[in-house]
């Protein structure tokens, strides 16, 4: 269940309500969906309205995992070029990815007018920022494709991007002004509120311990009473446990954290002035973004490690104070750290695990556009749909080689990386 301390900024701040509501006894439904983050409550926003019976049924509250800690870019395809997702899928299928993911920023803004969610939406685009000169080739050889397929992106030289950025220290950026930024816990308590009054039932608290088969129905069993449902979902991506055997095995996890200062006013008003978010191309990638009240929040890859004055605030004085020298000092407020599912090609993954049992997983840390997109797909292909329909082509899980190994030598760099950049 929800504990005092807010998981995140994102928690503390979010204009929309939080909801919770126990499971109270056995239920039956037309699809069950574990996991009330993006993808869930994607899924079942979109079920309901097509007229099936869904319940989503969660362990801790809206928004517990990656969504509720989520950084709030939103944005356009995925971490890899548009060039490289077509040599992986096929010209077919991996422009298809492309052209849906591309559109999606869209998507997520239409249904944040459509149900009035109230998430500090922004739609001045986000920045990928140039660490180095090879950094900016990645970008101008991303720009050169996405020029080519038409996609309103800017490629920023240096000193276009420091007047954006408001600081000199990038090589460069590519502007992309699809994307946009929004407070994630805000957006998925929207999902989940316009979910309910479409008819899905939303249950929190809600552990489910085994899931089996019956026949043609799908038994899943919790604290709470038995839930018996035609079709399931599981939605839990970067929070996958052992419900279904080996599914965590699939990905390699890793950790990101960010820092929150405390409202800085017209002090920060020259750092990303038209309120853009920015990731960076470094091999150990940091984020930097303003919210409404004129915080500056800053993250990088990793855990949050030590408390007030410890090493993350350490790390995040030091990289504002260069970034921005002119700012002063700092203070903060919140810092929070979530889970990403990091597949080996760093390509998202739809698989059927059985039949009527499907999973989107491993979005590489781009949790909101994907889990929007693929959660309207499940609801497509559930409702009548096809599978060939699907973003991307059904596969069979496999385990990550080497994921454990991977986890613990990514830890080991990113707990090293703040502690050099903090001294």
């Amino acid at each position: 269940m929800r504990g005092e301390k807010p998981i995140s900024l994102w928690d503390a701040s979010a204009e929309e309500q939080d909801y919770s509501a126990e499971l109270g006894g056995d239920q039956r439904a037309d699809l069950a969906i574990v996991g009330g983050g993006f993808t869930g409550l994607s899924t079942a926003l979109h079920a309901a309205e097509k007229g099936l019976d869904c319940h989503v049924l969660e362990a801790r509250q809206i928004g517990y995992g990656g969504s509720g800690r989520n950084v709030g870019l939103v944005n356009a395809g995925l971490w890899l070029p548009p060039q490289d997702v077509r040599a992986a899928l096929g010209e077919e299928r991996g422009s298809r990815l492309i052209r849906e993911l591309g559109d999606a920023p869209a998507y997520v803004m239409s249904l944040i007018e459509r149900f009035q969610i109230r998430c500090e939406a922004t739609r001045t685009g986000t920045i990928h920022a140039a660490h180095s000169q090879r950094g900016f080739d990645d970008l101008a050889r991303r720009a050169e494709e996405w020029h080519r397929l038409g996609a309103p992106v800017d490629l920023l030289d240096r000193e276009t991007a420091a007047a954006k950025i408001g600081s000199p220290a990038f090589f460069g950026g590519l502007l992309d002004r699809r994307a946009g930024t929004i407070n994630p816990m805000g957006y998925v308590r929207g999902l989940a509120r316009a979910a309910r009054n479409a008819g899905a039932r939303i249950s929190t608290g809600v552990t489910v311990r085994s899931l089996h088969r019956d026949g043609d129905n799908w038994i899943l069993k919790t604290d709470g009473g038995t839930v018996t449902a035609r079709a399931v979902v599981l939605g839990t991506n970067a929070y996958s446990d052992t419900l279904w055997p080996d599914l965590k095995e699939t990905f390699t996890l890793i950790h990101y954290f960010q820092v929150a200062t405390k409202p800085l006013g017209e002090r920060a008003a020259s750092i990303l002035a038209e309120r853009q978010g920015l990731w960076d191309t470094g091999p150990i990638m940091f984020s930097l973004r303003r919210d409404a009240e004129d915080r500056l929040i800053i993250g990088s890859m990793g855990k949050v490690v030590g408390g007030e004055g410890g090493l993350s605030h350490r790390w995040a004085k030091k990289q504002l104070a260069r970034l921005f020298p002119d700012l002063g000092p700092v203070e903060f407020d919140e810092a929070w750290h979530g889970q990403i599912a990091m597949t080996p090609d760093h390509l998202p993954r739809i698989h059927r695990l059985a039949d009527n049992l499907y999973t989107p997983i491993g979005y590489n840390g781009r949790g909101i556009t994907p889990g929007t997109i693929f959660g309207r797909a499940m609801a497509e292909l559930l409702s009548g749909g096809r599978e060939d329909d699907l973003p991307l082509p059904i596969s069979d899980p496999a385990p990550a080689p080497g994921r454990h190994v991977r986890k613990w030598l990514y830890q080991t760099a990113f707990t090293a990386n703040q502690l050099i950049k903090s001294i």
